[in-house]
């Protein structure tokens, strides 16, 4: 990462290889890369959060990279899919693990976004708010507009990923609004 840049790191909320959230992360970095140093961190190897196993330096490995990974963040982008009408199990047990210890949690006083992404033409709106509702706890700083809603996203790619121009133009004024939020801090 570009040390004379504010970094950003991307939590994707799906772990499935050629997920819409990863895609919508590939183009929402190409944006960023210009003026900000921009990591998608790995989410999917963090075990279950079970405070008996959270033991200072015993605790899992993955869990204390993940913290710091995080703790050298000047900000933080979720991008995620909307399951059962809520955000992912595997984003919200990320959300867990580098929420602890309650003392030093990684997440504090970052500026934050959420993309929510659905086939369905609501576009995770359920896992956008429920995603909000947690980082309010955790204290993180989430930008309040512009919403980014995005239904339909399986027709919103061609047969060569490319996303159409009407969700590009939007993505385009959410990351743009979403630089601006990030240097108010």
């Amino acid at each position: 990462m570009d040390m004379n840049k504010k970094s950003i790191g991307i939590i994707v909320g799906s772990l499935r290889s050629g997920s819409y959230s990863k895609k919508v992360a590939f183009y929402v970095t190409s944006l960023l890369e210009e003026k900000f140093s921009v990591k998608i961190l790995d989410i999917g190897n963090l075990v279950i959060y079970n405070e008996d196993l959270d033991k200072d330096s015993d605790a899992p490995q993955e869990w204390l990279g993940f913290r710091q990974e995080v703790k050298a963040l000047d900000a933080v982008l979720f991008i995620t899919p909307e399951y059962n009408r809520s955000i992912p199990a595997v984003l919200k047990n990320a959300l867990d693990v580098a929420s602890r210890p309650k003392t030093d949690n990684a997440w504090n006083h970052k500026p934050g976004a959420v993309i929510s992404i659905s086939p369905g033409a609501i576009g995770g709106f359920g896992a956008n708010h429920h995603l909000r509702q947690t980082a309010a706890c955790l204290n993180i700083f989430m930008m309040e507009q512009p919403e980014a809603y995005v239904g339909g996203i399986a027709g919103a790619f061609d047969e060569n990923d490319v996303l159409n121009e009407s969700v590009q133009g939007f993505l385009h004024i959410f990351i743009d609004s979403f630089a601006d939020w990030i240097n108010i801090f």
